[in-house]
């Protein structure tokens, strides 16, 4: 039996002469790793060298912090050899609440013509305010939720209004909400966004109205409304009649797409948009941009359209290849070869790679979509991700508008934790000081003595206390306006309440690299190496030495690889 271990004494294991878990005081090559101590010394000491690393570099203009690259893995791009983009999204960023409203307006108008709802629904108005990316739909309830990255339900409207506190507890405040469960359903693309308003608003107008809602069925009859609109190309049809109107001209991304290719690169463009549309759109993005690119194709070596993403990553369809020379892509015949200059439909990733000869980590694939480009090419393969979130310009606008309270906001935090500290401290004192006088027999001078500190305790308890309660409603108010300015429903994209939201979490899982758009790249070296800052446990944290081991993240799997 071992002896009883003393309360006092250090934890088996620690820095002992012989430690329990392992030593740490025999290192395999000492002379090595002092020989390296050296020469790092005369690293950190080279005077030359710090000046050659504090020059300015030759001056170019500062890239807003919204128009960044931001990185979740490391990226060497000196190992991308091949360069993806998805089309809508991506490459062609929408004017979002022009195409949301025709998106909303046909989609209104086939429930009351083909669904046969009721007329005043025709009526309904679109807010553009009620949407975001990331919201998911409770289909049994006719709720619409925001989580954060646990999977906890932080916001609940039923139609347009908040749910009741006591119907929220009940139904997710001590429950998790699992996506996989056909209860819910993740709406996580900007093409997605008319529907979640609809189904509110509908729910909103029916319900007043005295009328019952099968709200599944609701669901149900948007869901294929709205992929109606979009698979019948009668949406597009309208896009294609204005594109001015719809698609946002980039004069940056031909130059950006042109110096990739300078860098040695390869791209090529993998679409689920059909031919004619993509011809369309395409055209209008980046014909005439370059005068050594006198036609959008010449910026790609493999054009892909109707991929099916994304069953384009797990199934195994062939490539077509089409007749370029006509809108509407009549199929020439299953592709035996993916040639520059020509143009394919379908396929699938591990013929891609065959005929490409490129895989793994030498491609980098550029989309918008959590689940159809990025989320599958993740566990589906080994390419390298970026997320296009076009949101984040505006997110982060926003902040730096409201910088001045958000400060304020974070200092309140800090002295909050910090009264939440020591309320806990002086209260567990003065528990103690109560105590020993009620038990303890005291002298007269040490009974006078250990009641004027119990009054001291006492006072400064009360003062901190009051303290706390008034920090906590200033937080809490100050948080509240900082996230209702971005969207008076829903708050930040990227947050809920303290922690990331879970679409914030799924871009972090999934994504190597994210940006709001594809240009962003112009202001970058087609070689850079893309660096993240290493994830830090609270140990390090609260200052762990190991956590200065290294302050850049790693080039290992993503943090989503492999999950389910």
């Amino acid at each position: 039996m071992a002896p009883t271990l003393s309360p006092f004494r250090p934890i088996p294991g620690g820095p002992l002469q012989d430690p329990l878990h392992g030593s740490f005081r025999s290192p395999l090559n000492r002379a090595r790793a002092e020989s390296a101590t050296r020469r790092a010394h005369d690293l950190l000491a080279d005077e030359g060298l710090a000046r050659l690393l504090t020059l300015p570099r030759e001056r170019r203009d500062l890239v807003p912090r919204a128009r960044e690259v931001f990185v979740n893995r490391n990226l060497r791009m000196s190992s991308v050899e091949l360069i993806g983009f998805d089309m809508d999204y991506t490459l062609a960023i929408y004017h979002m609440r022009r195409l949301e409203q025709l998106s909303f307006d046909m989609t209104l108008a086939k429930l009351v013509s083909e669904y046969h709802y009721p007329p005043v629904v025709g009526s309904l108005l679109y807010d553009h305010h009620f949407v975001m990316r990331g919201l998911a739909v409770d289909r049994v309830n006719g709720n619409i939720l925001k989580m954060d990255r646990f999977g906890h339900v932080g916001r609940a409207y039923h139609g347009l209004r908040p749910l009741k506190p006591e119907v929220w507890r009940e139904l997710y405040r001590n429950k998790r909400v699992r996506l996989r469960n056909p209860q819910f359903a993740w709406n996580d693309t900007l093409f997605a966004l008319p529907e979640t308003c609809l189904f509110a608003g509908i729910i909103e107008l029916l319900e007043s109205l005295g009328h019952r809602v099968d709200y599944g069925k609701l669901y149900d009859d948007i869901r294929e409304a709205i992929d109606t609109v979009h698979r019948d190309n009668s949406l597009k049809r309208e896009v294609r009649k204005d594109l001015g109107r719809y698609v946002f001209l980039d004069p940056e991304l031909g130059p950006a797409l042109h110096k990739l290719r300078s860098g040695g690169k390869r791209l090529f463009l993998l679409t689920n948009s059909a031919w004619d549309y993509t011809d369309a759109v395409m055209k209008y993005l980046l014909d005439g941009q370059l005068a050594e690119y006198p036609s959008w194709r010449n910026y790609f070596d493999v054009v892909v359209t109707a991929a099916g993403k994304p069953g384009f990553f797990t199934e195994a369809r062939p490539f077509l290849e089409l007749d370029a020379s006509t809108e509407e892509g009549r199929v020439v015949g299953e592709a035996t070869s993916l040639d520059r200059g020509k143009v394919y439909s379908g396929g699938n990733l591990a013929r891609f790679e065959e005929l490409t000869g490129y895989r793994g980590e030498n491609i980098l694939y550029v989309g918008d979509h959590i689940y159809g480009d990025i989320l599958k090419s993740k566990k589906s393969s080994l390419w390298r991700t970026c997320m296009v979130v076009q949101e984040i310009e505006d997110e982060i606008t926003y902040t730096d508008s409201r910088q001045e309270e958000i400060g304020t906001l974070s200092q309140v935090e800090v002295v909050r934790e910090r009264l939440d500290d020591e309320v806990n401290h002086h209260k567990t004192l003065l528990n103690t000081l109560e105590r020993r006088l009620e038990r303890e027999p005291l002298s007269a001078e040490d009974r006078a003595a250990t009641e004027e500190l119990r009054k001291q305790t006492k006072f400064e308890l009360d003062r901190m206390r009051r303290a706390l309660k008034d920090a906590n409603d200033i937080a809490d108010t100050l948080e509240q306006d900082v996230e209702e300015g971005f969207n008076p429903y829903w708050g930040l994209l990227f947050k809920e309440g303290n922690e990331n939201s879970r679409f914030g979490y799924q871009v972090e899982q999934y994504a190597c690299l994210y940006t709001s758009r594809v240009s962003n790249f112009l202001h970058h070296s087609p070689m850079q190496y893309y660096r993240s800052p290493r994830d830090k446990m609270p140990h390090e944290q609260a200052g762990a030495l190991s956590a200065a081991l290294s302050p850049m993240g790693g080039e290992g799997p993503p943090k989503g690889a492999g999950k389910d």
